[in-house]
């Protein structure tokens, strides 16, 4: 009786209906991942300095096909069920990252046109038009030459159509020195909306140098069977500038202009709610990727312009600011496209194909990272006002990432050589075909060193002063008592890497006299020295700052003269005393001393335990 009574339940677990299809471990791994990850996402990105996009892009390839295999993306393109061919499927996976590409960069690019302050565009033509416009197409250049010289491609047409799909910075990378801690301690915010009026701009402006090599390579290349030179240039000018890119700029001016006008609308007689009120950007931008799409224009363009226009007058900006809902849909799509690129990068291609060893394409990607933009950006920072220092224009020009644009731009050449350059039966004409293996490992094989040595360069930065801050904690444990010249010394060593890096040390200096002159500058005693404490990031938006150890200035503030001698500070009637605040990371090193007449000076400290219990502002009393 009991063994029947097991069996029955055995069959009856048996029966248990497990649907183990793609899609349902697709889902899981999607929200696991990103529930795992959200749960140390400040700590990798705001402690660590690490890009969702690097992070995403390891999860993607240690979940991939070439892994565990949870994601499989020939599974999900239906490969094995339709009984594809390789060339059948790797088309259909094609459409599918191409399209997957097209929706991220849509909505990216609306949400950074919405971020820029007020007629950006026009106020700073200029500027943008130098980095769109020469420094575009030395970038363009170079890659090709480089591209040419190590790929050895039968023409250098070839090579321009390479360097065309990683000449556009891309929006998506560009958010990791654009937005958070770094960006708020140590880039000035006209340089942060400088880079993202450049990379929104250029992403749509990779067309012309894209379809100019295409359509030579269609009518003067070796293997072309009619057309000319005047041929190219007359579809170049046409369809390229006149359909493609003037039309986009006017629809997606116009379509921005009119969705602002109906939401305002809406807004002003209470029609809308709060929800959709917020949404509408993203909406916007759906709407704009597909009647570009109908009509074939460039979507990518026309939705940075959308969003720049839907904004012109600040308000929509200014009626969001304080708001999550925007980033944390660019969070949900960075996550989601990184995933997917990490699981379908063809890893293999990279060690064997038949164009370029391996041996060439690692030094070709570093080549391209030093030479594609740094040397050219330094060069015009002169022209360019938010460039103030040479430091700046060298870290600009280095983080001008190749990411999600790259890839788009890949997908899109490979379409126009099966439809341009092929006969009937798919087959590419003799002198191109290698033209489509050669973007994919190239442009795949820049795409993934970009995301890897961008996203390690900030925490790599950092490294440079842990030594000599692991160096000062053990001291400072040990002896209670330090000289103002060695915590003068010390106090140099705690600006990070990059902060020291972009700024200069007039940017640093001038910091810290406007806060002695704001009676904001805090202080810590310990025993008979002192050591610094910290200010909260949002008190100096533009980063950390040191006074220079020969810097001298006077201040008159309320009636209060200070004097700033060397590190220290010396008030004859104000007592600045503040406790230790939230921040870890950008240190501001200070003394200050109160003296009264005819009296010795001496410290008046206030520890921040003593301190109460909202210490946001410095107290300060007459003497």
């Amino acid at each position: 009786m009991a063994n029947d009574t097991l069996m029955k339940e055995g069959k009856d677990i048996a029966a248990i209906p497990l649907a183990v299809t793609d899609f349902n471990v697709l889902v899981a791994l999607l929200g696991g991942f990103i529930s795992l990850f959200g749960l140390v996402s400040y700590l990798f990105k705001e402690t660590y300095y690490l890009s969702e996009a690097l992070i995403s892009l390891l999860a993607g390839v240690a979940f991939g096909p070439f892994a565990a295999d949870w994601i499989r993306p020939w599974s999900y393109a239906a490969c094995h069920r339709d009984r594809l061919t390789d060339a059948q499927c790797e088309d259909r996976l094609g459409a599918i990252t191409l399209n997957f590409s097209r929706l991220v960069l849509g909505v990216q690019l609306v949400l950074a046109g919405v971020q820029l302050p007020s007629k950006y565009l026009w106020k700073e033509l200029k500027p943008i038009l130098l980095l769109v416009g020469p420094g575009m197409a030395c970038m363009w250049m170079a890659t090709s030459l480089l591209v040419w010289g190590l790929v050895g491609t039968p023409s250098f047409l070839h090579a321009l159509a390479v360097g065309a799909c990683v000449t556009p910075t891309d929006p998506v990378l560009s958010a990791v020195i654009v937005k958070g801690k770094f960006a708020d301690h140590n880039i000035p915010k006209d340089l942060q909306d400088l880079i993202v009026a450049e990379s929104g701009t250029n992403d749509g402006l990779g067309y012309p140098f894209l379809f100019f090599a295409l359509y030579l390579i269609k009518y003067i290349g070796s293997g072309a069977t009619s057309g000319g030179a005047g041929d190219a240039m007359g579809l170049w000018f046409a369809l390229t500038w006149g359909y493609t890119i003037i039309l986009s700029i006017i629809y997606g001016a116009v379509v921005g202009w009119l969705g602002r006008e109906l939401l305002y609308f809406a807004k002003k007689r209470n029609y809308v709610d709060r929800e959709s009120f917020l949404v509408f950007a993203v909406a916007l931008a759906l709407f704009v990727l597909g009647t570009c799409g109908l009509i074939g224009t460039d979507d990518v363009l026309a939705c940075f312009i959308a969003g720049n226009a839907f904004t012109w007058d600040d308000w929509f900006r200014l009626q969001t600011k304080d708001d999550s809902l925007q980033p944390t849909i660019d969070m949900l799509l960075n996550v989601t496209i990184f995933l997917w690129y990490g699981a379908y990068l063809p890893w293999r291609e990279f060690g064997h194909n038949s164009v370029i060893p391996l041996s060439r394409l690692i030094p070709l990607g570093l080549l391209v990272l030093l030479l594609r933009r740094v040397p050219w950006v330094f060069g015009m920072h002169k022209w360019i006002h938010q460039i103030s220092h040479a430091r700046q224009a060298i870290f600009v020009g280095f983080f001008g990432p190749i990411g999600v644009s790259a890839v788009f731009y890949l997908f899109i050449s490979i379409e126009f050589i099966q439809q341009h350059l092929s006969d009937e039966n798919g087959i590419p004409r003799s002198d191109v075909k290698d033209l489509a293996e050669t973007i994919t490992v190239v442009v795949w094989f820049l795409v993934v060193c970009s995301i890897v040595i961008h996203g390690l360069s900030i925490p790599v930065g950092k490294l440079g002063y842990l030594a000599p801050r692991l160096h000062r904690v053990l001291s400072e444990s040990l002896s209670e008592t330090l000289s103002t010249d060695r915590f003068s010394g010390q106090a140099r060593r705690r600006i990070p890497f990059f902060g020291r890096f972009i700024r200069g040390p007039e940017d640093v200096e001038a910091n810290l006299a406007a806060q002695v002159r704001q009676g904001t500058a805090p202080i810590r005693r310990t025993g008979q020295g002192v050591v610094p404490s910290k200010i909260k990031p949002e008190q100096d938006p533009r980063g950390a700052a040191v006074v220079g150890p020969n810097s001298h200035e006077d201040a008159e503030s309320s009636g209060t003269r200070t004097n700033i001698e060397g590190e220290a500070t010396v008030s004859e009637t104000w007592t600045v005393a503040k406790g230790r605040s939230q921040s870890v990371d950008e240190p501001e090193a200070l003394v200050s001393e109160t003296s009264s007449p005819g009296r010795s000076a001496r410290r008046e400290i206030q520890f921040s335990d003593e301190v109460p219990a909202s210490p946001r502002a410095p107290t300060s009393k007459r003497t």
